[in-house]
C-alpha cells in the first residue's frame, strides 16, 4: 500500500508539467479560436466577439487562465467548449466509452495474436513457425496503421462485403439503452443480441487495424524473453524432474518471461488511447480521438487541454498497474 501511495504522489508533478506544456502550446499556436469559429458569419460584430472572449476568460493573462483551468479541474469544472458551448466534461465522458471499447478490443486482438505466436516461435526456434511469425511481426511493425485500416476497409467492407467499414453501430439496428456507454455491455444488459453482434462486427476492422502493430511488437518481445527464460537453469532443473513440456513452458518459463511483455504492453495501451485519432477518423468512430482532432482544428482550447490531461492520467495509471503486476509475476521484485 505504501508503494502505491508513493507512486501516486510521484504522478502529481508529472501531471502538473504536462498541463503546463499543453496549456502553453495550445495558446502559442497561431490563430484566434473565436475568429475561426465565426469565420464567414456576417452578423457577428467585433463587439460580440469581444464579449464572448470576456465570458470565456480568454481576455485574461495566460497565467490567470492556467490557474482558473487547474482550479476548475479540482472542482470538477473542466470548462466550456468554445465550439459547441457544451461543458467539456460532458463532451469527454460522452466520447470516452467508445474509445475505451475500441482500445479494449484492440488489446484483445493483439494478445490473441502475440502471446501464442511468441510462445510457439520461442519453443520452436528456427522452425517454419518461427520464421513465419518473424515475418508477420516485421510486416505488422512496418505497415502504417492508416494504410492497414484503409486496406481492411477496401478488402473486407468494399470488396467482400463481410464486415461494416465505419461507425459504431449500424443505423438499421436499435441502439441499446445507455447504462455504461459501452455498447457491448449495454446490449448484453438489455439482451439486445442484434446490437451485440452488430457492435462486434463494427469493432472488428478498427480493432484489427489498431491491434496488429501492437501484436507485432508484443510478439517479438514475448519471443525474446521466452528464449531467455527457457535457457535458464531452473528450466533445465524442471525438465530434469520429468515435468511435461507444457507445464515447463506455461508455468515456469512464461511467468518470468511476461515481465518485459507487460512493460511493452502497458506502454502501448497509452499509445492506443492517445494515438487512435487516425483510426477513429478513418472508421468514423465517435470517440475521443475524433473529438480532439476537430477541437485542434477549431482551436477549442478547453477540450484539447482536458482530453490530453485525461490521456496522460490514463497513461500514468496503466503504468502504475504494470508496476504492480511485476510484483505478482515475480514476488522478488520490489518497487
Amino acid at each position: 500500500m505504501e508503494t502505491v501511495v508513493r507512486r501516486l504522489l510521484q504522478t502529481i508533478p508529472v501531471l502538473v508539467g504536462i498541463s503546463i506544456i499543453v496549456f502553453s502550446l495550445m495558446h502559442l499556436t497561431p490563430g484566434d479560436p473565436l475568429e475561426i469559429m465565426f469565420a464567414g458569419v456576417g452578423h457577428i460584430s467585433q463587439a460580440d466577439i469581444q464579449l464572448m472572449r470576456s465570458e470565456l476568460g480568454l481576455d485574461q493573462p495566460l497565467v490567470r487562465q492556467y490557474v482558473n483551468f487547474v482550479c476548475g479541474l479540482f472542482k470538477g469544472d473542466w470548462g466550456m467548449s468554445i465550439r459547441t458551448k457544451a461543458p467539456v466534461k460532458n463532451l469527454l465522458l460522452e466520447r470516452l466509452p467508445a474509445t475505451l471499447e475500441l482500445t479494449a478490443a484492440a488489446m484483445v486482438v493483439s494478445l490473441l495474436i502475440a502471446l501464442p505466436t511468441g510462445i510457439l516461435s520461442a519453443t520452436r526456434q528456427h522452425s517454419t513457425i518461427d520464421k513465419l511469425g518473424t515475418l508477420l511481426a516485421l510486416l505488422g511493425i512496418s505497415l502504417p496503421d492508416f494504410w492497414l485500416g484503409l486496406s481492411l476497409i477496401l478488402v473486407f467492407a468494399v470488396g467482400l462485403n463481410w464486415l461494416p467499414g465505419g461507425v459504431r453501430l449500424g443505423f438499421d439496428i436499435p441502439h441499446p439503452p445507455t447504462v455504461t456507454g459501452f455498447f457491448l455491455i449495454d446490449s448484453l444488459l438489455a439482451r439486445n443480441w442484434a446490437a451485440f453482434w452488430g457492435t462486434l462486427k463494427h469493432l472488428a476492422l478498427p480493432a484489427a487495424a489498431l491491434g496488429a502493430p501492437l501484436a507485432a511488437l508484443t510478439m517479438r518481445v514475448t519471443r525474446s524473453s521466452m528464449l531467455e527464460a527457457l535457457s535458464q537453469d531452473y528450466i533445465t532443473f524442471a525438465r530434469s524432474k520429468g515435468l511435461r513440456q507444457r507445464m515447463v513452458v506455461l508455468k515456469h518459463a512464461l511467468r518470468n518471461a511476461l515481465i518485459p511483455t507487460v512493460t511493452v504492453f502497458a506502454l502501448n495501451i497509452g499509445s492506443l488511447l492517445g494515438g487512435n485519432m487516425i483510426i477513429e477518423r478513418i472508421f468514423s468512430w465517435p470517440g475521443l480521438g475524433q473529438l480532439v482532432v476537430d477541437s485542434i482544428r477549431t482551436h477549442d482550447y478547453p477540450v484539447v487541454q482536458a482530453a490530453v490531461l485525461l490521456y496522460a492520467l490514463t497513461y500514468v495509471i496503466v503504468n502504475l498497474l504494470a508496476d504492480l503486476a511485476y510484483i505478482y509475476l515475480n514476488p522478488k521484485i520490489r518497487l
